[in-house]
């Protein structure tokens, strides 16, 4: 399936069949993750949230033989269980700072179920205007085609804001999107987050929280096409006269890069960085049948790399004090968790994963794909099936119109 042609006809046309499928977006992601499709911004009430983490200062719940808490200087953190939701400890897990790049977890939950990864877009001058000075670029080039699953690399790999610009794009516009995100976030019971500007370039106002954070993380997690990309180390780009070069993840706890340790068993997820947010990372780790997913934001201590040691020191916190401490709190919205008696919440079949995966798995959560599967295309087929009769009558448009060109 190719959407991006040269003429305008044919990008005019592309934009229109794709403002059809996003009518489906809210049942697309619905059902890849398995919970409520999403409801307008705004949303119904805050869930209740156990007090604890809603407290100032450091949160846990120690039994006997649980080890102590690390001393760390972030202004905020949340040591979490990807597969039960339990939150193990927290510091002042709600306070709303600027996120920097890790929004863009919630920007790829929120467009990726409706953009496959092997649809083709040539981008244009517009598509690349407004992206904020000083932002992190992965080499969009003006005219070029791209694969939608080379912009995703771009966006996970090299934190590219033009690649964001890009995907916003084809998904209704910048504006549109941060909307989208706004009740994306609520419908995941991440209620701290205010959008403003979807690829995290700071904004007036944009907020999340580490509690937030920790929710996309997770969220992320059970998606195998995010999954794939949020923990990729390297890829290749396509650049000028068909040539590509090599992108390298940015999470130096990842890659081991510029003198950082690489963490064993880490499965991703997105750091990021502004002068106004400093450091801010979601990491997820597996180890002895588990998954944690960690956030650090902002630390106030030890320079750029502060941001990876603070995670490092809490995921080793996270697996020593597995069972040895009572959960402070939860990632599950309220209204998805099971009660006692009663059938497990939709999310508790996917969740139990992490216990079977084998201490090898890449990605604990989610299930296993082919190396050469390219991403999006299963969990995508019903939408371009409902969306066909829709698309046919683009296309037949499309080729009146360039009948037309052509006969003038």
């Amino acid at each position: 399936m190719t959407i991006g042609f040269s003429s305008r006809a044919a990008r005019s046309t592309c934009m229109l069949c794709v403002a059809g499928l996003l009518t489906l977006m809210p049942a697309a992601a619905a059902a890849r993750t398995g919970r409520p499709a999403p409801g307008p911004p705004g949303g119904p009430g805050p869930v209740a949230q156990p007090a604890a983490l809603y407290g100032s200062g450091t949160q846990v719940r120690p039994g006997p033989g649980a080890p102590g808490v690390p001393d760390v200087s972030a202004l905020s953190w949340v040591v979490a269980d990807a597969g039960s939701g339990d939150v193990l400890a927290a510091h002042d897990a709600h306070r709303p700072l600027p996120p920097a790049s890790t929004l863009k977890t919630l920007f790829a939950l929120t467009v990726m179920p409706v953009l496959p990864g092997g649809i083709r877009h040539e981008v244009s001058a517009d598509e690349l205007s407004g992206i904020g000075p000083g932002s992190s670029l992965v080499g969009v080039i003006e005219g070029h085609t791209y694969r939608v699953s080379d912009l995703w690399n771009g966006v996970f790999l090299n934190s590219g804001n033009d690649a964001v610009h890009v995907l916003a794009s084809l998904t209704g516009g910048w504006s549109a999107t941060a909307a989208r995100m706004q009740a994306e976030a609520r419908a995941l019971g991440a209620r701290d987050t205010q959008v403003r500007s979807p690829d995290g370039y700071d904004a007036p106002g944009q907020v999340s929280s580490a509690y937030d954070l920790a929710v996309f993380g997770r969220a992320g997690l059970h998606d195998p096409d995010f999954a794939q990309y949020c923990g990729k180390v390297d890829a290749l780009f396509p650049g000028r006269d068909g040539e590509a070069y090599g992108i390298m993840n940015t999470n130096r706890l990842l890659t081991g890069a510029d003198g950082v340790e690489p963490y064993p068993g880490l499965i991703g997820v997105k750091n990021g960085y502004t002068s106004n947010a400093g450091n801010t990372l979601i990491a997820a780790a597996h180890r002895d049948g588990r998954t944690l997913v960690v956030t650090v934001m902002n630390p106030q201590e030890g320079g750029g790399h502060a941001v990876y040691e603070e995670a490092r020191s809490l995921l080793d916190w996270g697996f020593e004090a597995s069972g040895l401490v009572e959960p402070v709190g939860s990632l599950t919205p309220e209204d998805l968790r099971p009660r006692p008696g009663s059938e497990a919440a939709p999310e508790a079949a996917p969740e139990a994963a992490p216990e079977a995966a084998p201490e090898s798995a890449p990605v604990a959560v989610t299930s296993a794909r082919p190396a050469d599967h390219e991403p999006g295309w299963p969990e995508t087929g019903a939408i371009l099936g409902v969306a066909g009769l829709g698309a046919g009558v683009m296309a037949l448009a499309l080729r009146l119109k360039l009948v037309r060109d052509d006969g003038s």
